[in-house]
């Protein structure tokens, strides 16, 4: 039989989350939901990005464990090194 363990953070996101909830229409909820979707769908895709142009410098599930900051900037270098590639004619792939 698993056992969960129960931090205090994570009993926090959960009793938070079900307040929320209770407090929203049932509308409401399903908009909140594929809101969520959304987002998840939005990692999804630029963890995998990210992963390709790493070219095993970095791992799709590495890039999962990564803070939205930590992805932003790695991003961000990406379109650096894709716009300098550009303008100096060099191959990128």
């Amino acid at each position: 039989m698993s056992e969960r363990v129960h931090s205090t953070i994570h009993y926090g996101y959960v009793k938070f989350f079900r307040i929320r909830l209770l407090a929203l229409s049932p509308d409401q909820i399903a908009e909140l939901v594929d809101g969520l979707e959304k987002d998840v769908k939005n990692i999804k895709t630029e963890s995998l990005k990210l992963a390709w142009y790493m070219r095993g410098g970095l791992s799709y599930t590495e890039s999962m464990g990564l803070s939205t900051e930590e992805r932003a900037i790695i991003s961000a270098i990406i379109k650096e090194n894709l716009e300098t590639t550009k303008k100096t004619k060099m191959p990128f792939y």
